[in-house]
């Protein structure tokens, strides 16, 4: 099956089973290992891209499904000199991360969550990333680093 999309502004057509998940395009025939398989059932966030600008867990989602859309993944963030996103910085100016295992998602989710409450409190914050799970931080440099870039992205 072919399956025509956009992929971090470039148009990819990837020829792959029915059976493939977004996750499996984007890591093993686009080579985009930015975006992790955590739990293989949508409940860590680790594979988290923006599907037409609206975050969503590319592990339950068909590749099939995501044809025609525009997919960001976190190697799309960055611009092309590779200035980093402006959540991208704060999640490393206020160490938002610490294994980086689900920063990825953790980014994707947040630049999603600023686009729609800009100005979310640091209880909204928490609420609106409850499908990303970090193991390391405690969530306090993530909730922090979600503030700055939310201020940023003005």
């Amino acid at each position: 099956m072919q399956v025509q999309l956009k992929v971090n502004g470039k148009p990819v057509t990837i020829d792959a089973p029915p059976h493939t998940l977004l996750v499996q395009a984007i890591r093993e025939h686009l080579k985009l290992t930015g975006t992790h398989v955590g739990c293989d059932t949508a409940q860590c966030g680790a594979c988290t891209v923006m599907l037409d600008g609206r975050a969503v867990k590319s592990c339950n989602m068909l590749l099939a499904q995501a044809a025609g859309t525009e997919v960001t993944t976190i190697e799309g963030l960055a611009q092309a000199d590779g200035t980093l996103h402006p959540m991208q910085a704060a999640f490393k100016e206020c160490h938002g991360l610490q294994c980086g295992f689900c920063t990825p998602g953790m980014v994707m989710s947040s630049v999603s969550l600023c686009k729609s409450n800009p100005g979310a409190s640091s209880t909204e914050i928490r609420e609106l990333l409850e499908g990303n799970l970090c193991r390391c931080t405690g969530y306090q440099n993530i909730v922090k680093a979600v503030q700055q870039g939310a201020a940023a992205m003005k």
